[in-house]
């Protein structure tokens, strides 16, 4: 249905919480205040067939499903747009979905029309947001947001990667994280109440790390005691960062890289992608089939693959104003957009590893550009190409902190330097615990 004709069903739908407004369907019959518990939108082409490899974990769901043992708390975890959310969205389904089979919506009964409209009272999805606090929140730009999830589960969605919906051109350094605030009203009220219809009540946490410890510790008190038939299906790329106590309340399933076969073909089955465009973009997308969507969409991706030969050509040269020209164009274009510069610049250092090695066979990602990888190689035949790969992702992993792009970008450059010479290389950054202090 196209999204002008189904405004009316989404405002219907949504779950808005403003001071005395009530749910405009009351699926629980007495009014009260209503909480933003977003229900999840689901295509109705989805199914487990199309969910991306992943058999391993679908498998195990299945399982879980059919036997009737179903865990009160999964977590999805792995790397960036490889399925984990398609997974979470049909276990969601299914678990709704009262008619055979026992592991998978059969996308006909009444239930399953109802997840596919987004009109399902008991299967919910929530986002973190980058709001301070929850009365600013802006409930038609997130209700837009879980519409076009429903449409396309791998899909980029969340506000640090795409501020703007309208405007994939758009960012911003703001920082999206669940408050304490929110969990309290999207979920901890929400679950105090009966199921309205189905046989779980479900909660889908995407991108579950990016809770606040306030937030996290509330979150744990519901899920050591959680209300009878509730799931809890939480997604995150970061296990690490979550408290060891909501780890361990959980069934862990992990979801890994795609295959690059995998991802050309679906660019050429669901985008009708060209087939030299598809067997590009799935060798830049590092596994991420939502990494190959964004690329696919990007209509910035030949200026910033020529970005990166420049800053490669400047940090070489160390020529200040070249280098301070790439730098503040880097800059300008947001830390989101400077990651993606980044992880073009670790895939063409890796096609010279494989030029390097193979020669003239190599099978580089950059195929348009192999002169260029070949001057390079014939050039500087001592650089160290190992040392400039971890010096790259080093500064992708700090970009995601809170450190000084310029500062970062300078630095970058400047080991680059050493590296593609061939000497000693400083490493990018050093720790404040290892730090010397200096003497006086």
């Amino acid at each position: 249905m196209p999204p002008a004709d189904r405004s009316e069903e989404l405002k219907g739908a949504l779950h808005i919480r403003k001071n005395l407004h009530v749910y405009p369907q009351g699926p629980w019959g007495t009014p009260r205040r209503a909480v933003f518990c977003l229900p999840v939108v689901l295509s109705a082409a989805m199914s487990w067939s199309t969910i991306l490899d992943q058999d391993r974990v679908v498998g195990a769901l299945r399982r879980a499903l059919s036997q009737d043992r179903v865990a009160h708390a999964y977590l999805l975890h792995g790397p960036d747009g490889v399925g984990k959310r398609a997974v979470a969205y049909e276990m969601a389904r299914a678990l709704q979905c009262p008619e055979p089979p026992a592991d998978a919506a059969c996308d006909a009964c009444p239930a399953c029309r109802k997840t596919q409209r987004m009109v399902h009272p008991d299967v919910h999805v929530h986002l973190p947001h980058p709001w301070s606090a929850e009365e600013e929140r802006d409930e038609e730009d997130m209700g837009r947001r879980i519409r076009r999830l429903g449409d396309n589960p791998y899909a980029t969605i969340d506000y640090v990667r795409r501020p703007s919906l309208t405007d994939p051109s758009e960012t911003s350094n703001k920082q999206a994280y669940y408050r304490i605030d929110q969990v309290r009203q999207d979920l901890i009220e929400p679950m105090s109440l009966t199921r309205g219809e189905g046989p779980y009540k479900v909660n889908l946490l995407t991108d579950v790390h990016k809770m606040r410890e306030e937030a996290a510790n509330a979150f744990l008190k519901l899920l050591e005691e959680p209300p009878p038939r509730t799931v809890f299906l939480l997604t995150t790329s970061r296990p690490e960062q979550l408290l060891p106590t909501i780890l361990s309340r959980c069934q862990r399933l992990r979801c890994d890289l795609l295959q690059p076969e995998t991802i050309e073909q679906a660019l050429l089955d669901r985008e009708d992608a060209a087939p030299e465009t598809a067997s590009m973009l799935a060798r830049m997308a590092d596994g991420s089939y939502r990494r190959a969507l964004e690329l696919s969409q990007n209509e910035n991706l030949l200026t910033s693959r020529e970005l990166v030969l420049d800053y490669f050509r400047a940090a070489y040269s160390q020529k200040v104003e070249r280098l301070d020209t790439c730098i503040q164009t880097l800059q300008d274009q947001g830390r989101e957009r400077v990651k993606t510069v980044l992880r073009l610049m670790l895939r063409w250092i890796r096609d010279l590893i494989l030029y390097r090695t193979m020669g003239e066979e190599a099978s580089l990602v950059n195929v348009d550009q192999r002169d260029a990888v070949a001057e390079f190689c014939g050039n500087l035949p001592d650089a160290d190409l190992h040392a400039m790969t971890r010096l790259v992702e080093t500064a992708i992993e700090l970009t995601s902190r809170n450190v000084r792009l310029r500062v970062l970008l300078i630095t970058l450059a400047q080991r680059l330097n050493q590296a593609m010479r061939g000497g000693s290389v400083a490493p990018l950054y050093v720790p404040l615990s290892e730090a010397k202090r200096p003497s006086r």
